[in-house]
This record gives structure tokens, sequence and C-alpha cells, in this order.
């Protein structure tokens, strides 16, 4: 995969284009959402960005964020790592087909109701997995053209909007009388949608020259991100259009009320693409951790099994499987357990950093983030708002089954699970290397 393919990869893992952020728009309001969307990619998605570029460049490796953290910290924390992000990827996968059925619906809401809905979004999967099956190329060129597509008609929403701006001269609403519980979730819904960075580097032996070409897609895609977040927002504050009720999936009525009904469609349609683009690009990095951890004997051997293109078909078809069983999950709740775990492992990661830092000094680093004290100060925004994400959710309930759950209760569970998983991981594996050396007696 070249530089570009990865870039645009790299930008359906992390943001999607403006979907996702109508409820940092009606929690926050102009004002707060633009300072939010502003300070985040500085607190969170820079020092992120920046220990994955010097990781990925130093160790680009199958797994990515998997092998440093067990490189680092040895082979019960590298399981951990893979545990807390395959465990997030339930839940975070859940998101984008409900995103699609979301839009859908906004063509003709017959098409999504009751079990349609559900059809839908199984369908996304399948259609991701078979996209996936024909390699990590295949994935990124095709996400070039689906960015493409997906921000074509905000290039005209952006347009209309601050032609409107500037020749009817509209009041602006800039405040906005949002509650605490609003704002703290339009904080939550803005770190879930500047997350993600690391992600791209599961596939770094797929990726042509990753020592250059990492650090370099960390930055564009970063830049993209935040553009494609900020711009489409200004041009809805100029044009005068209000946010008091905006929530997710009301891009298409920003749309029509700017550029009628044609633009209303063309932004149903990129949202649309938004649900497929991210789960299949996510489809591609998440896939690649339980091959990493079945070659190195903390999963069944088979999960590593190939296929012509290089594809690790049965983790393709296990993870299928394992996200479509989670389909049904609310959007808001799967956030907060999305960023609890999510964050978790993602702590590891810069303890990983400092770790290989003072261990192995000599490792080469071709891109390499500020000395060792600017090293261990990059964890400090992300973990203030991790702890942030772990107070906000504390209320928040999940439903399971005919019951509900604390999102945190559930989140904190989940993670717990994971030492027990690699004591029976490691079992298996010491049983097997037994019988290995009994047969050679």
């Amino acid at each position: 995969m070249r530089l570009l393919p990865l870039v645009a990869a790299t930008y359906f893992m992390v943001s999607g284009g403006p979907y996702g952020i109508e409820d940092i728009l009606g929690g926050a309001g102009f004002a707060r959402a633009i300072v939010i969307l502003l300070l985040l990619p500085i607190l969170w998605s820079l020092p992120t960005a920046l220990m994955i570029g010097e990781l990925a460049s130093a160790l680009p490796a199958e797994g990515g964020f998997y092998v440093w953290v067990r490189r680092a910290l040895g082979s019960f924390w590298g399981f951990q790592e893979g545990w807390l992000s395959l465990s997030a990827s339930v839940f975070d996968m859940a998101i984008y087909p409900a995103i699609f059925v979301l839009y859908l619906g906004k063509f003709n809401p017959g098409l999504t109701s009751g079990w349609h809905g559900y059809a839908w979004s199984l369908a996304v999967v399948v259609f991701c997995c078979s996209w996936n099956l024909r390699g990590a190329p295949a994935v990124g060129e095709g996400s070039i053209g689906l960015f493409a597509l997906l921000l074509a008609p905000f290039a005209v929403f952006l347009a209309l909007g601050l032609w409107r701006g500037f020749t009817l001269h509209p009041t602006v609403h800039w405040g906005h009388s949002g509650s605490q519980a609003a704002l703290s979730t339009a904080v939550l819904v803005a770190m879930w949608n500047y997350m993600g960075w690391d992600n791209a580097s599961t596939v770094a032996q797929e990726v042509e020259n990753p020592q250059r070409n990492y650090p370099r897609a960390m930055i564009f895609a970063a830049i993209l991100a935040a553009v494609t977040y900020i711009l489409p927002l200004l041009a809805m504050a100029l044009a005068g259009l209000s946010v008091d009720s905006f929530s997710t999936g009301d891009w298409m009525s920003a749309a029509r009320a700017i550029g009628g009904p044609l633009l209303g469609l063309a932004v149903v349609a990129g949202g649309a693409i938004c649900g497929i683009g991210m789960f299949n690009a996510l489809m591609m990095s998440y896939t690649r951790l339980p091959m990493a951890m079945a070659e190195d004997g903390m999963l069944p051997r088979f999960v590593a099994k190939r296929n012509s293109r290089n594809v690790p078909w049965v983790s393709v078809l296990l993870c299928g499987l394992a996200w479509a069983l989670a389909l049904n999950l609310k959007f808001e709740r799967l956030i907060s357990i999305d960023l609890i775990l999510y964050g978790s492992s993602l702590l590891l990661e810069f303890v990983a950093l400092v770790v290989l830092r003072v261990r192995e000094p000599e490792l080469a680093r071709p891109f390499k983030a500020g000395n060792l004290a600017f090293a261990f100060s990059l964890g400090i925004g992300p973990a203030a708002l991790i702890g942030y994400a772990l107070y906000a959710s504390r209320a928040e309930e999940i439903s399971v089954g005919h019951s509900t759950v604390s999102s945190l209760v559930l989140a904190v569970t989940v993670g717990l699970l994971g030492p027990i998983a690699y004591w029976l991981a490691a079992s298996r594996l010491v049983r097997r290397r037994l019988a290995a050396a009994s047969a050679t007696d």
C-alpha cells in the first residue's frame, strides 16, 4: 500500500468526514464545538500521532501496537493490548453499520424499518468482509474513491454556506443553551471522532516504505480530519442555521436548507458511504490483531491462515461474525464503552513508547518524537481525557438482553476478563510446547 492509499485508509480509521460530529454541535453549539474540535487534536490526536509515527517507523510489524507493547512490556501486557483493542472493536464496529442505516433511512424510512435495518447492517458486514478478502491494497485504493465521494457534497455545502453568509448576512447563532450533560456527551463524541490513529499500524508489512510513509500519513490524515470537521461547521454557522436540536443524521436537513433537496440527497449518500468506508478500513486494521496473536501462539494457529492475497481470511470471518452480533447496540452508549477500552489500550502504547526509549536506546528510529522527557509527557493529555471519559460515563447504562447495566461496569468487566483469557491462552501454549517436547524425546 502506497502513501496516498495509506492516508485515505487512515482517514477512514479515524474520521470518515463530518458525519458523527452532529452530537457535538447539538450538545455544545457552534462556538464551543469549534473550541472542542480545535483543542482535542492538540491534547488527544497530536500526542497519539507522534507516538504512532515513532513506533510504526521503528517497528513496522503486522499487528502494530500489539507487537510494540509485547516487545516493551512482555507477553502478558501484549495480550492485554490485543484483548482491549479487540474488545473495543466489538463495540466500535457496531457504530458504522448504524450510521449507514441511519442515512439510508433518510432516503426512504421504509427501507430501514423493523428488521430491514438489521438486514442492511448485516449486508455492510458481509460486503466489507468480501472487500477485505481482496487485500490491503484494494482497501487502500478503494478508500481514495470513497474519500472523494464522501467529501464532494460537503465541498458544495461549504461553498454555498460561505456564499450565503457573506452575501445575505444572516444572524449567526454562536451561543447555545445546552445542558452540562449534553456538553459532556459532545466532548466524548469529539474524542471518539479523533481516535484510532494507531489502527493503521497493524498493516505495516503491507505498506510501502513504512519508515517514511507512516509519519507522513499521520500528519496528512490529522490535517484532513480537523479541516473536514471544522469547515462544514463554519459554513453552517455563517449561513445562519441553528443547531439547538442538531443530532446524528441531521446533516441532510442542514444541506437542504443551504443547497436544496439535491444537495440534501447527496449528503445522505455521503453518510452511507461514511459508514461503509470506516467499517471497511477498520476491518483491515483489526483483523491483523488475531493473526499476529495466533502467530505468537496466543490464539489457535488456524486463525493466522492467509489467502493468496496475504489476507488473514480466518480472522476476517471470525471478526465479522463477532461484529455482526453487536449490531443492535445504541450509538452514544457504544462510544462510552469504546472510549474506555480503547483508551486503556492507548495508555499501554504510551508506556511502551517510554519503556522502549529506556531499554532500547539504540533502536533505529527514522522518526523520533523529541527527547525522553517529551516522550513521557505525550501521554499526559490523553490520560487526562480518558479519566474524564471514565467520570462522564459513570451513570450511563446500556441494554444487555432484557436488562440494563452500567456502561462503566461493563467496560471494566470486559477489561478484567483479559487476564483470565491470557491465563487460558498461556496454559494452552505451555501444553502444546510440552507435547512437542515429548514428541521429540
